[in-house]
């Protein structure tokens, strides 16, 4: 079986993991300080809080930028449930709005959904191809609006020569084995936002005014004090360490998907039936997913393409979801999203990892040429 996705993990990471067991901190502690800097020094952003997952990361995210009952966040319909969710989880309603042949947002159509109630726009960078920043944010500086940047899949990507996570002050990141890099599981927020950073860590670990690191090297007595309702939403020190080998190798990483994805493109460039991943001037993606869009004049249907393949033994996902169309949420309103489910009903996305042979690519491009 040829898989959809593999993480890249070797004897370092298993070598970190194991040190940090032996150290006898297990829990959020001086390696999760460490990575959380590492990681900001990497996106180019003051401030990184490490968290259990990029959902946490999204909900906390919402707290902190003063979401409530009632707003409104525009976001994608075409992402993974969780987008929505967070927007959910603090009563707020998310307007699902249309997406471009990119699968990013698509800046009119967001600004023919702005009403009164709107509060934020949650903009996703599908894939881990980055969308168009500074439209968005300029429409949110219009408007008076605040910007949450959904980056779970765009670690190391690039807009206009800065990585993702320098440009706004709510970036949130997500380390599942699925994404580029991965500590397991774990999320990550940046921000150059002083008070959203201390708060950020404050409701990561139930609202306590001292963090357990802090308690722990005093050389004086001291008692913690609750000051708002938080959470459980720490990373572990053994993810961490993880963390930080993982990220001491994601250039080269994502150096590597690069070439795999240019070894996809010289084989199945010159088949007009389908549509390959576009990366504009200034936009670098790292091909987290590779999507290729059937057109309709292409011999199957995806559905009967992807049995094909998994008779074969290689292993595909649909299109990215529609959340409108989810049972969770296909009462909580009517939209006319056209392109974005046509894009998801006749997507495929096919395997790409780190160590992926060109064998492999040929014997996957062959159901695609």
């Amino acid at each position: 079986m040829i898989p959809i996705a593999k993480p890249f993990l070797d004897k370092e990471e298993a070598q970190a993991a194991y040190d940090t067991i032996l150290t006898g901190w297990i829990t959020q502690g001086p390696k999760v300080a460490e990575f959380e800097e590492k990681f900001a020094a990497y996106v180019g952003s003051s401030y990184a809080v490490a968290v259990s997952n990029c959902t946490t990361a999204l909900h906390l995210a919402m707290i902190v930028a003063g979401i409530k009952e009632g707003d409104e966040v525009i976001c994608p319909s075409m992402s993974y449930i969780a987008t929505a969710n967070s927007i959910t989880y603090v009563g707020a309603i998310p307007v699902f709005a249309e997406v471009n042949q990119s699968y990013n947002l698509d800046i009119d159509d967001v600004k023919n959904r702005i009403t009164a109630k709107t509060k934020a726009i949650l903009l996703v960078h599908q894939m881990g191809m980055p969308a168009d920043i500074d439209v968005f944010q300029n429409l949110c500086d219009e408007k008076g609006l605040i910007l949450i940047e959904d980056a779970a899949c765009a670690i190391g990507s690039e807009y206009k020569g800065k990585k993702i996570g320098s440009h706004s002050d709510l970036v949130c990141f997500s380390f599942h084995p699925r994404k580029v890099i991965t500590t397991g599981d774990g999320g990550m927020i940046t921000t150059s936002n002083a008070e959203y950073a201390e708060r950020l860590k404050l409701l990561r670990q139930h609202g306590m005014s001292i963090n357990d690191r802090t308690r722990h090297i005093s050389k004086q007595l001291i008692f913690e004090d609750h000051i708002e309702i938080g959470y459980n939403y720490r990373m572990t020190d053994i993810q961490a360490a993880v963390g930080i080998k993982q990220l001491e190798k994601l250039d080269w990483i994502i150096d590597e998907r690069k070439e795999l994805a240019k070894q996809y493109f010289a084989l199945l460039e010159k088949n007009n039936s389908i549509i390959l991943p576009l990366e504009k001037d200034g936009y670098k993606s790292n091909f987290q997913s590779f999507s290729v869009y059937l057109k309709d004049d292409f011999p199957l249907s995806r559905n009967e393409l992807m049995q094909d393949m998994l008779d074969s033994g290689i292993a595909t996902r649909r299109g990215i979801m529609t959340t409108h169309r989810e049972s969770a949420y296909k009462n909580r309103g009517v939209y006319n999203l056209p392109k974005s489910e046509d894009l998801a009903d006749n997507s495929i996305l096919i395997p790409l990892y780190n160590k992926l042979t060109y064998d492999d690519i040929v014997k996957v491009a062959e159901f695609l040429q």
